[in-house]
C-alpha cells in the first residue's frame, strides 16, 4: 500500500491554490513501489518502473524510403539527365549482397537495404525505364530518400524514461527495436464510497426525496481510464462512526481512498469529522471553482495480518455536485493519482480561443466553466458557455466540449477576450 505520513500534504494557509497542491504532491508524496514484468501486448496504460533504452539502432540498416532505384550520387551529372545501367533488384527484407557498381542502379522497394556504394535512391514516378537502363533526372540532392542506421533511435538511448503512460504509440516504438516485456509498477489500488442519506443506488426504488448515484460511476470510469484498479465500497450513510470503520477498512488495502459528498461545513457533513478520527485531514479548501470544499489527507489503515498496522493511504473527499466532481477529480486527483503511480506529471496546455460570452468572477480563485466550441461568423473557433452552469448540470458535461480556464486574478471576461480552453479528451487522458 501507500506509504505516507499524516503531514505530508502539510499546509499552513486555509486555502490551496492548484500550483501549491501540485508542489505539495510533487514534494512529500512517494510512488508505490512494487514493480512487475508485464508483456507488450497488455501494456498499455501502465508505468515504466525504469528508463528503457534501445537496444539496437533504429532502422537498424540504411534503406530506402520508396520504390525506386539506389544510385551513386557522384555518378549523377548536376547538370542534365543521367542514364544508368540496372544491374539487380532489391526487396524489403532480401539480402543486399549485391554491390552497385560505377554507373549502375539498382532497382530497390520501400524498407529495402540500400546496396553497398548507393547512397541515393530516385523515386520511380520519376525515373524514365528503357530495356536495362534507367534515366535520372537533374536535381536530385544526395541522400534522397535513403533512411540512414539509427536515424530514429541510435542504439543506447533512453527511449522512454521512466514515468511514463503507456500509450499505442509507445508500444510500437519498444515492438519495432524487438522488445517484448517491459517493467511497470503495479496498478494502483482505489476505493471509492459516496455519502448522503439523499442518495440511492441506480436500478433500486428511490424515495421521494433521494437522488440515484451518479457520482461513483463517474469516478469509477474516470479512474479505470488512467489504469487504476477500482474498488466500488458503495454507499456509506450519515453516520460519523460507521464512516471512519469503513475508511479504516479500506485504507488497509488500497493506495487511495476517494469520497464524494460530506466534506462541507453542514451539519450533515460528516466525512471531514471521521477522516480526522483515524488520521490527517491537512487541506480542504481549495482556490477552484466549482469544488472548493475538496479534501486531501492521509487514513491510518485498520490492523492487518499481513500488513504493518502504521500503513495508510491516500485520501481525497470530493464534493457531492457532479460537475464539482468532475472538476476536482481531473484538476485535484490526478495529480495525485499520477504521482503515486509513478508516473511524470502532466503538464496541461490551454488552448487559447476567443470567448463569445461575458462573465465575473471573484478573484484569488481559478474558475473553469464548461463551454462548447463554435466557428464564429468570421471563421475563427469561439467558446460558448452553457445555458446552465449549477455544478450539479450533468448535461453542462455532455453538451460541451471542454472547460475555459480563467486564472486567479482574473475577474471579468468580456466577449472576444482570449481564453485558454481544456478539451475533455485532454483533461481525462
Amino acid at each position: 500500500m501507500a506509504h505516507l505520513t499524516d503531514d505530508c500534504f502539510a499546509f499552513s494557509r486555509p486555502l490551496l491554490t492548484l500550483p501549491e497542491m501540485e508542489r505539495l504532491i510533487a514534494d512529500r508524496v512517494a510512488p508505490v513501489a512494487e514493480i512487475e514484468r508485464v508483456a507488450l501486448r497488455g501494456a498499455r496504460g501502465r508505468v515504466t518502473a525504469g528508463d528503457i533504452k534501445a537496444p539496437l539502432d533504429l532502422p537498424p540498416f540504411d534503406n530506402s524510403a520508396v520504390d525506386g532505384y539506389a544510385v551513386r550520387h557522384a555518378d549523377l551529372d548536376p547538370h542534365g539527365d543521367t542514364t544508368l545501367a540496372v544491374s539487380g533488384r532489391i526487396t524489403a527484407g532480401a539480402r543486399a549482397d549485391v554491390a552497385l557498381g560505377p554507373k549502375q542502379a539498382i532497382r530497390i522497394f520501400t524498407g529495402a537495404a540500400l546496396p553497398a556504394g548507393a547512397d541515393t535512391v530516385c523515386m520511380q514516378e520519376d525515373v524514365t525505364v528503357a530495356d536495362d537502363t534507367v534515366t535520372v533526372p537533374e536535381g536530385l540532392a544526395i541522400g534522397a530518400n535513403r533512411r540512414l542506421t539509427g536515424e530514429d533511435v541510435p542504439a543506447g538511448r533512453v527511449v522512454l524514461p521512466a514515468g511514463t503512460v503507456l500509450e499505442a504509440q509507445h508500444i510500437a516504438l519498444l515492438a519495432a527495436l524487438g522488445i517484448t516485456e517491459v517493467e511497470v509498477r503495479r496498478r494502483l489500488k482505489v476505493a471509492i464510497f459516496s455519502t448522503g442519506d439523499e442518495v440511492v443506488e441506480p436500478g433500486t426504488q428511490r424515495a421521494g426525496a433521494a437522488i440515484f448515484d451518479s457520482n461513483r460511476y463517474l469516478l469509477s470510469a474516470l479512474l479505470e481510464q488512467l489504469g487504476a484498479v477500482v474498488t466500488d465500497l458503495g454507499i456509506l450513510a450519515d453516520d460519523p462512526a460507521e464512516l471512519a470503520r469503513a475508511l479504516a477498512k479500506a485504507a488497509a488495502w488500497h493506495d487511495l481512498v476517494i469520497t464524494s459528498g460530506g466534506v462541507s461545513v453542514g451539519e450533515a457533513d460528516h466525512v471531514r469529522a471521521a477522516v480526522e478520527k483515524i488520521g490527517s485531514l491537512v487541506f480542504w479548501r481549495i482556490a477552484i471553482k466549482p469544488g472548493k470544499p475538496v479534501a486531501m489527507g492521509v487514513i491510518r489503515a485498520a490492523p492487518r495480518k499481513d500488513y504493518a498496522a502504521h500503513a495508510g493511504a491516500a485520501f481525497c473527499g470530493l464534493p457531492g455536485n457532479p460537475v464539482a466532481v468532475f472538476v476536482t477529480f481531473v484538476r485535484v486527483v490526478k495529480p495525485l493519482l499520477l504521482r503515486l503511480s509513478g508516473a511524470r506529471p502532466q503538464h496541461l496546455t490551454a488552448l487559447p480561443v476567443r470567448v463569445a460570452f461575458a462573465y465575473d468572477k471573484k478573484q484569488g480563485r481559478r474558475e473553469y466553466v464548461r463551454v462548447a466550441l463554435r466557428r464564429g461568423v468570421d471563421g475563427e473557433i469561439e467558446a460558448v458557455k452553457h445555458a446552465q452552469d449549477g455544478a450539479g448540470i450533468l448535461t453542462s458535461l455532455t453538451e460541451t466540449d471542454g472547460l475555459l480556464e480563467f486564472p486567479e486574478d482574473q475577474t471579468s471576461i468580456e466577449p472576444g477576450d482570449r481564453a485558454g480552453f481544456l478539451s475533455f479528451a485532454a483533461l481525462m487522458g
